[in-house]
């Protein structure tokens, strides 16, 4: 039988004549090259945060001490660059450290296999927002109901397969239940995800106003418009609804009748939890700031007045009871 000849491309016929089995093998295998950081750019819609905290830090540290010991993974893209898959922190870290080279990995990936290879480097990170998590579930279940729709991926019949959700959330360790719940918040609008963030980030910050995920998951069935009429009001009464509350705005959207009144009337009943207390509006001291300052502003600047108002007071206290003559 005779021997197959090697096939030959148009770009270059002769090194693909000449060249063994062997040599062909080796340029098909994925190799660690040195990538200019300039040619890489970064993963389109990533959406997972870069920060620069304490491990950014120890990762800069250590950049500048080893290099980079641990490769990132690019592809490459139709302008003669290079896309970042997994590497982001790594790539930012070594900027930071004044590097301007960093080895990478270069695979040949369809945009459904960069988007899980991306999602599934990241996912295990020790601190993740309910807003990363979003988005990163929502591509990731994306990216695999495109792949299903292959017949060549698997040979399972239908009925058997697993659905994505309780596939994603086996490898995630969480129910089919959370997984929907958190590609609803993409859903919400730019202001009300970052209340849910808050609420996971700031929980001891006063001044930042948090939304839960269950009263968050009923505000993402809002409309744009309407969330934003919800959100004028949160914000100018510093209050959020409670998840009874965003049940009840669902149904007035679903019947027609949400409107900024409708929201008033809700959202100023005093929640079951609540303590009965005087509630004092902070447009009475409007006339002390600039025009159009904001209504958390205000309030944030008042407990401000009065923090430093009773320190001024325990010091004059204080100094009383120092020059006070011993009886």
């Amino acid at each position: 039988m005779a021997k197959e000849l090697p096939k030959i491309s148009a770009t270059n016929p002769l090194d693909d004549l000449f060249s063994t089995e062997n040599d062909r093998q080796g340029a098909a295998q994925e190799r660690v090259i040195n990538l200019d950081i300039s040619e890489i750019e970064s993963f389109k819609n990533h959406p997972f945060q870069v920060r620069d905290n304490a491990d950014m830090e120890e990762l800069v540290d250590s950049i500048k001490e080893n290099g980079l010991l641990e490769p990132c993974i690019v592809r490459p893209t139709s302008n003669g660059k290079y896309e970042m898959i997994s590497g982001h922190r790594r790539k930012h870290a070594a900027i930071r450290a004044g590097i301007t080279t960093i080895p990478c990995i270069v695979r040949n990936l369809d945009d459904n296999q960069a988007t899980i290879l991306m999602v599934d480097s990241n996912k295990h990170r020790p601190y993740l927002l309910p807003s990363e998590k979003a988005f990163a579930y929502r591509m990731r279940l994306e990216a695999m109901n495109s792949q299903g729709k292959r017949t060549d991926l698997t040979s399972v019949p239908v009925a058997q397969k697993s659905t994505s959700r309780e596939q994603l959330g086996k490898e995630v360790g969480e129910s089919q239940d959370q997984i929907r719940r958190y590609v609803r918040l993409t859903y919400l609008i730019p202001e009300l995800l970052q209340m849910v963030d808050n609420s996971v980030e700031k929980p001891d910050d006063k001044f930042a106003l948090a939304v839960a995920m269950r009263p968050a998951v009923e505000l993402s069935y809002l409309t744009p418009d309407n969330q934003r009429t919800v959100l004028s009001y949160m914000e100018d009464a510093l209050i959020t609804p409670s998840h009874a509350q965003t049940i009840i705005l669902r149904n007035m959207q679903k019947e027609g009748n949400l409107t900024a009144a409708s929201v008033y009337n809700l959202l100023s009943e005093e929640k079951p939890n609540q303590k009965a207390s005087e509630k004092i509006s902070v447009s009475k001291f409007s006339r002390y700031f600039p025009a159009e300052t904001s209504a958390a502003t205000i309030e944030k600047e008042i407990f401000k007045a009065l923090d430093f108002y009773r320190e001024h007071h325990k010091q004059l206290s204080d100094n009383r009871s120092a020059i006070e003559p011993l009886k």
